[in-house]
């Protein structure tokens, strides 16, 4: 970078003063851009100039130039962060004009505005996903799996993320790996992998900050954020105040739509579905899936229950029909999911349980863990209202084994508590609950199990009985009890297969 632009802060102050231009110098370009996004986050002095020294560059030659690519690249990254149509318009209108198609152009449309993707586009990435057992580049393995990433397609290009990874590891292309790590990450977290997801993300932001390369780290906490908030863990989400606040003067209204994805998802978790449809609703307004704002792909269902939820029954019709109107279930077997649950969500009871039991038939769904457990969730929970008790039993059971897996312990909390409406109150044979407790809800049921009260146990763990009265009413459920003196009982009669974990 400091070949290409010399002193880069006197540079780049005249740039933003509009006194200095990069008159034919592509490369130079690129690595300003990064240097602004990276340094500070100037979106839109990074957007001018990559679209200046790009409009120069195109027709001077066939279009077949690596530079160019890298350009486009990285504009098409300017253009997802800033999130507007507007920035992307110049960016398309560049795309146009390219003779020859390059892999950046290609597979473009499905990253920038996957709702409005041609099939011929899915095709043409699905092709591309195919020759990625051949390809040794690891900056198009990356730029190919980033464009899966919205319509469900990563699953055929993790094999060639792990190669860019592990030669990243032993002194390869860094920033590649990096990314490749992230969308791995990304990955998991649908898939229901969060262990894993977890370590790729330290790894990730390990060497990000090792390097300095701060705009590489954002994706890496906010993916770490999404699962935070299913988790239930506040100290992580608590974050996303600070995110906003650096966001707000810089415009990277992608930052934006993660921390919204997020705080939903916590409040979805307590129940607060007020606050889960005030913060869905800020990415895509009900009954739109907006223009150029991929991320309302992934927040179909939580816009929806939240609206359900909240007595907005035409709102949640209206995002069910967009969802429609863009066959969105034909996009993935993940959106076919989300949106078949949306669409019972919404129905009235006549339709819903039919349309659950539709939706729960789909194939390819069984990868989608955390959001077919909620679909079994939702599910259960129309069961017990039409009083079939032993049905919404086999879902509610299904979805908490899930939740349980994945320590996502509100969500757990939310299953036991409509598990307990519908008379189940023991723990299943065989089921053991132990693993569902925190290693402190643990310790504190051990304790007031022997006899010692919530005072005594804070003198002891030196925590305030207030945090041991939550820890406790947490845990009831999670042993299927209600009241103190029966916890002996549960801890005898649970089979200790293992100490839980946080």
């Amino acid at each position: 970078m400091a070949g290409d632009l010399g002193n880069a802060s006197n540079v780049l102050a005249g740039l933003r003063r509009g006194d200095v231009e990069l008159e034919g110098s592509l490369q130079a370009a690129v690595a300003a851009s990064a240097f602004l996004l990276n340094a500070d986050g100037d979106i839109a002095t990074a957007h001018r100039l990559l679209v200046r020294a790009i409009e120069r560059r195109v027709g001077g030659d066939d279009g077949a130039d690596p530079l160019l690519e890298e350009a486009l690249n990285t504009l098409m990254m300017v253009c997802y962060y800033g999130g507007t149509a507007d920035l992307w318009q110049p960016f398309h209108e560049i795309a146009d004009t390219v003779p020859v198609p390059l892999a950046v152009i290609q597979h473009s449309k499905t990253y920038a505005d996957p709702v409005r993707t041609a099939l011929t586009d899915v095709a043409v990435l699905e092709t591309a996903i195919e020759a990625l057992a051949r390809e040794s580049d690891p900056t198009r393995i990356v730029r190919t799996a980033i464009a899966a990433c919205y319509i469900d397609r990563m699953e055929g290009c993790r094999e060639a993320l792990w190669r860019v990874v592990r030669d990243a590891r032993q002194g390869g292309a860094v920033a590649s790996g990096l990314n490749a790590l992230i969308v791995l990450a990304w990955d998991d977290f649908f898939a229901g992998d969060w262990d894993e997801a977890d370590e790729l993300l330290a790894e990730a932001r390990r060497v990000a900050d090792s390097l300095g390369y701060g705009l590489l780290a954002w994706p890496a906490k906010l993916v770490q954020a999404l699962i935070a908030s299913a988790r239930g863990d506040d100290h992580l989400t608590l974050e996303f105040n600070a995110v906003l606040e650096w966001d707000r003067p810089r415009g990277f209204r992608a930052v934006e739509w993660y921390a919204w994805q997020a705080q939903g998802l916590t409040s979805l978790g307590r129940g607060d579905f007020e606050d889960a449809y005030q913060q869905t609703t800020k990415i895509s307004p009900p009954g739109t899936l907006a223009s150029h704002v991929p991320h309302a792909l992934t927040v179909l269902m939580d816009l929806v229950e939240a609206a359900v939820r909240t007595g907005r029954d035409a709102e949640a019709a209206a995002h069910v029909a967009a969802m429609q109107e863009a066959n969105l279930a034909g996009l993935s077997s993940r959106l076919a999911l989300v949106s078949g649950a949306s669409a019972a969500m919404a129905a009235p009871d006549d339709r819903a349980l039919e349309l659950f039991q539709a939706t729960l038939a789909l194939r390819g769904i069984e990868r989608w863990q955390f959001d077919l457990a909620r679909v079994r969730l939702a599910y259960g929970e129309r069961l017990r209202r039409h009083r079939a008790m032993t049905e919404a039993r086999v879902q509610l059971n299904a979805a908490r084994e899930i939740f349980a897996r994945l320590s996502a312990r509100p969500w757990v909390d939310r299953a036991s508590t409509e598990l307990r409406a519908t008379g189940q109150t023991k723990p299943r044979a065989g089921d053991n609950v132990l693993d569902r407790l925190t290693s402190q809800e643990f310790e504190i049921v051990g304790l007031a199990a022997s006899g010692l009260t919530n005072k005594q146990i804070a003198e002891r763990l030196f925590v305030s009985p207030r945090t041991v009265g939550g820890h406790l009413h947490r845990a009831f459920p999670k042993l299927g009890v209600a009241t103190r003196a029966a916890l002996r009982d549960a801890l005898e009669s649970v089979p200790r297969k293992q100490l839980p974990r946080d």
